[in-house]
């Protein structure tokens, strides 16, 4: 993160400080988790940036078709996307233990380099097409990814996906989130 960009004066909310609302939005993260990630504490500033957040991902990873692998292929694409180096590491860490993505795909995705799984190559492209084009894919882009073997319905999978990582990343943009221990070792060092 730049330390040109603007840096919001909000402190992390902690457990001991948190009001009533805030507290259950933690403790269920610590529940769910074995901890509270820092990006947790910080958009639990607005208990219902932190909840909105919490609905769309449980939501897209109960109900976007896509396997546990291929979800992580789509958060990390957007996450490298949107320059987000906590969810990078974050998501890279959840590929690597939780989602069984292929290390191979992950690091793939980490270095801007050619996927070597044909059908998760079309997912990270078709994901990053859908980013930066504000979800204006066009038909012959669309047809790419309906072609390598995915539905229609995936496409609303990831403006989901567009969804909550604009949430994430924008927050750790602003707070300049500190990557948490437990996903530091997948921290991307930029050239």
């Amino acid at each position: 993160m730049s330390d040109k960009t603007y840096e919001i004066g909000l402190k992390p909310v902690e457990l001991e400080n948190a009001n009533e609302e805030q507290k259950q939005i933690l403790e269920r993260a610590k529940k769910a988790n074995g901890m509270i990630p820092n990006m947790y504490k910080n958009m639990v500033n607005l208990p219902g940036l932190q909840d909105t957040y919490d609905l769309g991902y449980k939501h897209f990873r109960e109900q976007s078709g896509f396997t546990p692998a291929e979800q992580e292929v789509v958060f990390l694409t957007l996450s490298i996307d949107n320059d987000c180096g906590y969810c990078t590491a974050a998501h890279s860490f959840i590929a690597d233990n939780m989602s069984k993505t292929p290390e191979e795909v992950t690091n793939a995705i980490r270095d801007g380099k050619e996927i070597p799984d044909a059908k998760m190559k079309a997912l990270s492209e078709f994901t990053k097409i859908m980013n930066e084009s504000r979800g204006n894919p066009t038909p012959e882009q669309a047809k790419r990814f309906l072609d390598a073997g995915y539905e229609e319905i995936h496409i609303l999978g990831i403006i989901l996906a567009q969804s909550v990582k604009t949430i994430s990343n924008y927050s750790n943009h602003i707070f300049h989130t500190e990557i948490d221990d437990a996903f530091a070792g997948r921290k991307l060092e930029k050239a």
